[in-house]
């Protein structure tokens, strides 16, 4: 059978170095539905809702401003080590359609737990609509892809294997979801040391999330306990931000 050839694009190239660079972290993964009563209710009253990305990533950067070990990384040069990070740098996994190819692109956001929910929120949105050429974290990633492999390889290695540099290109941890598209549990992929990912709310007012994360900086039981943590988080101090930022008009109703 004689197919065509096809080239592959730059964001794809960006996924195969992403996969091949995530090859040999030992992922472990947690599930558990959150009950989110609280947040959905706050949700529901906000003039302008944030999204259900933004709110995840700043919800777990507050509870890693609790727990060191959610900003620690693995490190291989110039010895193995682990190297713990002061501030949570998060990635967001943005779906978007460059030349008609649907792609995802890396969106960073530093310090979330600092960041008003808002200011969260439009960094996300502004991902998915702006060019490649105005988003500085797209504009640097997509530097790679344009390398030959071998230096390709190298620039990787070097951003992957000394700790500093795993915070400033690849954050702390990582949020990706497919809930938007309907949803289902979805197990990504990532040089780690932390993805996180949710599912569709369910008529129960629950939610499902995923946390994975490389079993070689913790074990499962600081995980279930960070679950815990995020469901309290998200039904209080994100709940109260979005109630705070302001309710929704009432529309007047004529007789």
């Amino acid at each position: 059978m004689r197919g065509k050839p096809k080239t592959i694009s730059l964001p794809r190239r960006l996924i195969c170095d992403l996969m091949h660079a995530s090859a040999d972290v030992p992922f472990v993964s947690l599930s558990r539905t959150l009950h989110i009563r609280p947040l959905l209710e706050a949700r529901a009253g906000a003039a302008a809702p944030a999204g259900w990305a933004a709110m995840f990533v700043k919800a777990f950067a507050l509870v890693a401003r609790e727990e060191p070990i959610l900003r620690t990384v693995y490190a291989k040069w110039p010895r193995p080590m682990f190297y713990e990070l002061p501030t949570s740098v998060a990635l967001v996994a943005i779906a978007r359609v460059e030349d008609g190819e649907e792609c995802v692109m890396p969106q960073r956001i530093a310090a979330p737990e600092a960041l008003p929910l808002a200011a969260v929120d439009a960094e996300i949105r502004r991902a998915k609509t702006a060019r490649i050429a105005d988003v500085p974290m797209f504009r640097k990633i997509m530097r790679a892809p344009r390398l030959p492999l071998p230096l390709r390889r190298l620039s990787w290695a070097i951003g992957l294997n000394f700790g500093r540099q795993r915070g400033n290109w690849f954050g702390s941890f990582a949020v990706s979801s497919v809930a938007a598209y309907g949803g289902g549990e979805l197990h990504p992929v990532t040089p780690g040391p932390y993805i996180v990912s949710y599912g569709v709310v369910e008529p129960d007012q629950t939610i499902h999330v995923v946390i994975r994360w490389d079993h070689r900086v913790t074990d499962a039981a600081p995980i279930a306990r960070v679950l815990t943590r995020l469901e309290q988080v998200l039904n209080t101090e994100i709940a109260a931000e979005l109630r705070a930022a302001g309710p929704k008009p009432i529309r007047a109703v004529g007789t």
